[in-house]
């Protein structure tokens, strides 16, 4: 499934190099293909994510909130690079470019959101929330399994375009890119949807204030932060 790619790969690059994002009041990325898909390269640069307006580890569940925000304008960029490389049946700066700012954001920021997850937010449900609670965050857990996997599967295409020169694509490289990015895309689909709707509502109602604390604590713990 590809969305809407009226805005070029090298113009969405050009933006969101320079673009100021607020993650947390913006709309998402697929509802409008002309905003700016991903943080601009200095705030993904590495696994510590930037902190937004509003967002902080004093406030948990916001930066979870904009981490799944990051989260899907790196999954809308993926998009628009493989509709990229299937118009144009060739590599370029763009794409090597799109390849490198995917592979930064899933190798690095990526597996810490996991983390925060699975040693907080679905902790607290399982222990005291309600039977649906606990079968979603039972569910989560498998899809982060499914997710890691489907990532390892993608990686490997994506390295080799990011080391490409300009020129035409071999038909292999798209033909294992394709399907790979696709199921990538899919699984976070639903996945976000029950964190964002589910999860993070109830885990955030559960913790009181002084756990919500050490939660961003660990938080920024991980990142190599102190607060």
């Amino acid at each position: 499934m590809i969305r809407n790619v009226g805005q070029g790969l090298a113009g969405v690059l050009a933006l969101h190099q320079t673009a100021h994002i607020r993650a947390l009041s913006a709309p998402r990325a697929r509802d409008n293909p002309h905003m700016p898909l991903i943080q601009p390269k200095s705030a993904m640069s590495s696994g510590t994510p930037a902190l937004q307006p509003g967002s902080s580890y004093a406030q948990p569940f916001e930066l979870l909130g904009a981490c799944h925000e990051r989260v899907q304008r790196s999954l809308d960029l993926l998009e628009r690079l493989l509709a990229h490389l299937q118009e144009q049946q060739a590599c370029d700066e763009a794409a090597r470019s799109a390849a490198r700012d995917v592979l930064r954001y899933f190798d690095l920021a990526a597996p810490l959101h996991h983390q925060d997850e699975e040693l907080h937010v679905f902790p607290a449900l399982e222990a005291g929330g309600d039977a649906a609670q606990k079968q979603a965050c039972a569910e989560l857990r498998a899809q982060h399994v499914q997710i890691s996997a489907a990532w390892q599967a993608l990686r490997r295409p994506l390295h080799e375009l990011a080391a490409l020169p300009d020129g035409p694509l071999d038909s292999h490289l798209l033909q294992d890119l394709t399907p790979a990015a696709t199921l990538f895309v899919r699984l976070h689909d639903a996945h976000l949807r029950t964190e964002d709707g589910l999860v993070f509502p109830a885990a955030a109602a559960l913790l009181a204030e002084p756990a919500q604390t050490e939660m961003g604590r660990e938080m920024a713990a991980r990142r190599g932060l102190a607060i």
